[in-house]
């Protein structure tokens, strides 16, 4: 039996903080809301990272390489 590595709908986003695919129907690190964009995490670590300092890495000044 194969488990589907993506939820039903099998739409992806990309993790701004290590720049993971993340199933969207199913983040196993949540998600989070900023600025009006909602934004999907590959685990934990990553969302917590992200709420200290959005902004650093959504300009890229910031990047967690995995």
């Amino acid at each position: 039996m194969r488990i589907p590595l993506f939820g039903k709908s099998g739409a992806k986003a990309t993790d701004p903080v290590c720049h993971m695919e993340v199933d969207m129907d199913k983040p196993l690190g949540g998600t989070f809301d900023h600025d009006g964009t909602t934004y999907y995490f590959c685990g934990p670590g990553c969302q917590t990272a992200f709420k200290k300092e959005p902004e650093a890495y959504l300009s890229g000044e910031k990047q967690m390489d995995m």
